[in-house]
C-alpha cells in the first residue's frame, strides 16, 4: 500500500464554507464520492461504518447527521451498513455492550437518527475477537473485534483532536485503538505484566477462567494471584475483571504505543483490501480525545473534511492543516503562532505513530492535497 515519493496519495479536502443546496451532509457526500470511497461498497456487503461516540457530558464528538449522510452513500450503493465501536478497557460508559449502547444512544446515535443499527464490535464484555498474524515488531498475533473482522467493507468516520499519547486522535487511532479489543488495547497500553490488588479482589475466578496460559488461581485466601513468569500478557484479565482489581498499568512510553497502535490498525483492515475509505472531519478540534467525559475549547478552527483510501495520508493531511491553521484564543494552546500546536498542547512526539505506519505498509506520508469545488 506504501507509495513511491514520486507518487503522491490524493487527500480531498473540502472546507466548512454552506450556502443553500450546499449543507454539510451534502458536502460530505459529494467528497465522499469524489475520493472514490463509493467505489468501496458492492451490494450486499456488511458496511462497518467506525465511529467514535464519545462519552456521556462530551459534545465534541462527531454529529449523527454527519454519519447518517455516509450512511445513506453505503445504502445508495446496495451496501448493508451497521455504526460500530467497542468496548473501552477504562472505567467509563463503554465498558460493556449494554452500557455501550445507551451510551451512544444517549449522544444521538439511534437507528432513528443515523439510518442504521448500533453494533458493539467485540461483544457483551469485550472477548468477541479474531487474532490477525501480525506484521510488525511488535506482535506475533493482534485481537481484533470480530464485528470489524468479519465485516466486508469499512468506512471509518473520525473527529480530528488532540490525545495525551498519540499526539493527535485521527483515523489510525481510530482503527488501532478503537477496532481492538480491550486485551488488544491492553497489550498496547502496557509492556508490563499485571498484578492483583488484593484489597478489590473478590476471588470470583473470572480472570482464572479466562486466562489463555493458566498463569491465574484463585488461592486460598479467596484472592487472584498471577505469576508473573507464566503471564503472557495478553490483558485478558484486565478486561474481563468485574471490580478492576487487575487495573490497567499506563507505563508504556509514547513511542511505543504510537508504533503498536500502527499495528493494530493494520491488523484492523485485514481482509478488506480496496474495501475501506476514511474521511476525517477537522472541527472542534479539542486538546484532548472524545473519550474524556469533556471537551474544551478548540486549540484550532473549523478547519474543513478530508477524504482518502489511505488512513496515514490522511492522517498526515489533518496534521498539516492544523498546524497551519491559527490558533484560538481563550485555549489550552499558550503560543497561538506555534508551528506545531498539536505538540505544543500535548508534548507529545506525533511522528512515530505515521513513520512506522508508513514502515510498515499502512499507507503512505507524501500527500496531494485535492480541493472539491
Amino acid at each position: 500500500m506504501t507509495r513511491a515519493k514520486s507518487s503522491p496519495v490524493p487527500v480531498h479536502f473540502t472546507d466548512m464554507r454552506t450556502r443553500r443546496g450546499s449543507s454539510l451532509p451534502e458536502k460530505t457526500q459529494r467528497l465522499f464520492k469524489q475520493a472514490g470511497l463509493d467505489r468501496s461498497i458492492e451490494k450486499d456487503d456488511l458496511v462497518a461504518i467506525k465511529v467514535h461516540w464519545g462519552e456521556v457530558g462530551n459534545l465534541a464528538y462527531l454529529a449523527p447527521p454527519l454519519v447518517r449522510s455516509v450512511v445513506d452513500e453505503v445504502k445508495m450503493r446496495g451496501g448493508k451498513p451497521f455504526i460500530t465501536d467497542s468496548n473501552t478497557l477504562y472505567r467509563g460508559g463503554r465498558r460493556n455492550a449494554v452500557d455501550n449502547i445507551l451510551t451512544a444512544y444517549r449522544n444521538g446515535f439511534t437507528m432513528e437518527t443515523v439510518g442504521a443499527p448500533v453494533v458493539v464490535a467485540d461483544g457483551l464484555k469485550g472477548t468477541d475477537y479474531v487474532e490477525v498474524k501480525g506484521k510488525g515488531p511488535h506482535f506475533r498475533n493482534l485481537k481484533i473485534s470480530s464485528a470489524v473482522y468479519h465485516a466486508d467493507a469499512m468506512i471509518v468516520l473520525t473527529h480530528f483532536k488532540g490525545h495525551l499519547l498519540m499526539g493527535f486522535g485521527g483515523a489510525i487511532k481510530n482503527l488501532g485503538m478503537g477496532c481492538a479489543s480491550p486485551a488488544g488495547k491492553q497489550t498496547m497500553h502496557s509492556d508490563l505484566r499485571p498484578r492483583v490488588k488484593k484489597d478489590v479482589c473478590i476471588g470470583c475466578g473470572t480472570c482464572e477462567e479466562h486466562c489463555p496460559s493458566g498463569a491465574i488461581r484463585v488461592r486460598r485466601d479467596g484472592k487472584a494471584s498471577i505469576v508473573q513468569k507464566a503471564c503472557i500478557g495478553c490483558g485478558e484479565c484486565t478486561a474481563v475483571c468485574p471490580t478492576q482489581a487487575i487495573p490497567v498499568r499506563w507505563k508504556t512510553d509514547e513511542k511505543t504505543v504510537q508504533e503498536k497502535t500502527a499495528e493494530y490498525a493494520l491488523a484492523a483492515l485485514y481482509g478488506k483490501q480496496n474495501k475501506c475509505g476514511f474521511l476525517n472531519f477537522l472541527t472542534n478540534i479539542t486538546p484532548d480525545c472524545d473519550c474524556f467525559s469533556w471537551n474544551d475549547t478548540p486549540i484550532a478552527p473549523d478547519i474543513g473534511i478530508v477524504a482518502s483510501k489511505d488512513p496515514v495520508a490522511i492522517d498526515q493531511t489533518s496534521v498539516s492543516l492544523v498546524n497551519r491553521a491559527p490558533g484560538m484564543q481563550n485555549s489550552v494552546l499558550k503560543n497561538l503562532s506555534a508551528e506545531d500546536k498539536i505538540r505544543e498542547v500535548t508534548g507529545v512526539n506525533w511522528e512515530p505513530l505515521l513513520l512506522h505506519a508508513e514502515k510498515i505498509g499502512l499507507g503512505s506520508r507524501h500527500f496531494k492535497r485535492v480541493t472539491m469545488k
